[in-house]
């Protein structure tokens, strides 16, 4: 059984429109977050250093489905756990909670990218090492 990551994020007035509901836009910056502290919790980094030199995820893929409004100053419960270990690739699967009411499903993929100081990032494979930090939020 596969591990699930739990953070709580509170809609701040910047992520609102003129009515007091999160912009759309703000879950995406919720997730990127989520990520970050589920990473955090293991010990990793979106940016990391290895024998070889600098690596990072870049996102190539971000959607997010809306059941239900956030409003200003909810607490958000968001869960996290990854749905797609690949080679190169990983998919996280976020699900937005606030008074027991669904409010959004989401999901990123990022692909493992070599960083270089004058070329484009090149997709690596997952460092085994950081593969086996994570595996235990996937679901298979």
């Amino acid at each position: 059984m596969s591990q699930l990551f739990q953070t709580t994020r509170r809609v701040e007035f910047c992520d609102t429109d003129a009515a007091g509901i999160a912009h759309f836009s703000a879950f995406f910056r919720y997730m990127e977050q989520a990520e970050h502290e589920l990473l955090r919790g293991v010990g990793l980094s979106v940016f990391m250093v290895d024998d070889v030199g600098k690596f990072s995820w870049p996102r190539v893929g971000a959607k997010c489905d809306y059941r239900a409004a956030a409003r200003f100053e909810d607490m958000l419960n968001i869960e996290v756990r990854i749905t797609r270990l690949g080679e190169k690739s990983v998919t996280f699967a976020f699900r937005f909670e606030c008074g027991g009411n669904e409010l959004a499903t989401g999901e990123l993929t990022a692909v493992c990218c070599r960083l270089f100081p004058d070329a484009p990032p090149r997709s690596i494979p997952i460092p085994a090492w950081y593969a086996d930090k994570i595996r235990p939020f996937h679901s298979a």
